[in-house]
């Protein structure tokens, strides 16, 4: 990537801004090759969501700047999103699951006061059952969150922020500070 100092300066606040945001501990956050087709200016991060030492959850947030805009992006910046996480069957079978998939990140954008407009995407959700040689695990599932969205200000830190609330949610992760009840409660003694 070029020095942000050739970079138009919609575009350096907002790589500015999503580099200055330091994730809760679970997700690690990498810079990744940033799709060069889609816009004349593009970065990218990658994620990877931990519950112990186990990966529960990825994503990728890309964002997109081309300074002439699109009118379909009502704008000249656009984040766009991939999140996916593995769930147990009986809740990838839930048909609220889309809908509250969806508000995870709504939700998130609107508690960390990001701003934006022409937001779209899609959640899925899949059952997956293996026969024959992938025969094994008992049936699994997963639940895809795309999306993209224009942020109205430049400074992307609370949109960062709230793909990080994103991913959490989607992994499962309580919020910051709430310990996770054991899964047998009470515990016993032993």
């Amino acid at each position: 990537m070029a020095p942000l100092t050739a970079l138009p300066e919609a575009f350096h606040r907002a790589v500015t801004g999503l580099r200055a945001v330091a994730p809760r501990e679970e997700i690690q956050i990498e810079e990744v090759g940033a799709p060069q087709r889609l816009a004349p200016y593009a970065f990218a991060l990658s994620a990877t969501v931990l519950r112990g030492s186990d990966e529960v959850a990825t994503g990728r947030l890309v964002l997109l700047h081309d300074p002439a805009g699109h009118d379909a992006w009502q704008g000249t910046l656009r984040l766009v999103t991939y999140v996916t996480a593995d769930l147990e069957v009986d809740l990838v079978a839930d048909p609220l699951l889309p809908g509250v998939g969806w508000t995870w990140l709504t939700d998130a954008l609107e508690t960390h006061g990001a701003t934006y407009t022409a937001i779209g995407g899609t959640v899925t959700q899949t059952c997956s059952t293996r026969f024959g040689e992938l025969a094994g695990p008992p049936a699994g599932g997963d639940i895809e969150i795309r999306a993209s969205w224009t942020p109205l200000d430049t400074g992307l830190s609370a949109h960062l922020l709230a793909w990080c609330d994103l991913l959490a949610s989607t992994a499962g992760l309580p919020p910051p500070g709430v310990t996770a009840l054991p899964a047998r409660w009470p515990p016993t003694a032993g």
